[in-house]
């Protein structure tokens, strides 16, 4: 049996070692921070692209992935493999995903020798990379590339994600959430909490004053969601933060104290999601009943 090879986003914010590791391919996203651009030949250091936004009022502006860039990519991991599982980035927050899905039927009309599968995850950030994660361990059990891609997508509407951000002004300017979401970062001491819809899309769910119920709400949502029996699906949690590893560590440790659950990932928002999402964002990713 053939195997295959499966390509993520840095839109994923997956650990590069555990890229590596998992022999995964790249697709990099662009951005723009202070008219210079970064992406797959030119990075800026993470902290240093947070600490332009948080001290210096820096606006990182991002881009998709156009078809052409896309059939340069999957051409370069046919070299690897002739079957090509690619999850893309939610088609709900970005047009990239139709984008892959062009580049795929092209490249698969050109050459008859290879199979492109394109995933939509409707997810973001270390909820693609979850998404993802899934799909390594079902290649590990020797599934095939069609039926890792039958169970990603019935996994999609119970891929949670939750997240709260201290201004929602970053949304609104990248086109993420509407105007009058917005006003709600601008009221001191007031934290939105938000999640990501079936289709891909941010919503605000509620809002509430100060940090530390931020950060307690986004656990009482998962309690909400691992009704049903979901709780002994999430061997693993992953969460996100933007330059706020204390926030995520808390997160951690108070669902280890309601739900037991001990295997954690924790990782920083890349630069592509934080220029939407802003310097301390805190999210949560895991399976539930319900998105």
């Amino acid at each position: 049996m053939e195997t295959f090879k499966i390509i993520v986003n840095t839109t994923a914010d997956l650990p590069m070692d555990y890229i590596q590791e998992n022999q995964l391919g790249l697709v990099y996203f662009n951005y723009i921070m202070d008219e210079i651009s970064y992406g797959r030949d030119k990075e800026l250091d993470w902290k240093e692209f947070y600490r332009l936004m948080r001290e210096e009022g820096k606006m990182p502006t991002t881009s998709q992935v156009n078809p052409e860039e896309y059939k340069e990519y999957f051409k370069e991991f046919l070299k690897e493999s002739r079957q090509l599982l690619y999850i893309s980035f939610s088609s709900g927050l970005s047009g990239s995903c139709s984008n892959a899905m062009l580049a795929a039927e092209e490249l698969m009309e050109e050459r008859e020798d290879c199979r492109i599968i394109v995933v939509d995850s409707k997810c973001a950030s270390m909820g693609e990379g979850l998404f993802v994660h899934k799909a390594v361990l079902m290649k590990r059990q020797g599934r095939t590339i069609e039926e890792t891609a039958d169970y990603l997508k019935a996994l999609v509407p119970h891929l949670t994600h939750v997240f709260t951000v201290d201004d929602l002004n970053h949304l609104y300017r990248g086109g993420r959430v509407s105007k009058a979401a917005a006003i709600v970062g601008t009221i001191a001491a007031i934290k939105p909490i938000l999640h990501v819809d079936d289709e891909g899309h941010l919503i605000p769910l509620s809002k509430v004053r100060g940090r530390k119920k931020s950060l307690n709400a986004l656990v009482d949502y998962m309690e909400t969601k691992l009704e049903g029996g979901y709780l002994e699906r999430n061997k693993i949690v992953f969460i996100s933060h933007g330059d706020a590893r204390e926030d995520a560590e808390y997160v951690r440790d108070e669902i280890k104290k309601r739900f037991g659950i001990t295997e954690f990932m924790i990782n920083h928002i890349g630069p592509t999601i934080g220029a939407h999402s802003g310097p301390g964002t805190i999210a949560l990713f895991f399976e539930g009943n319900s998105r």
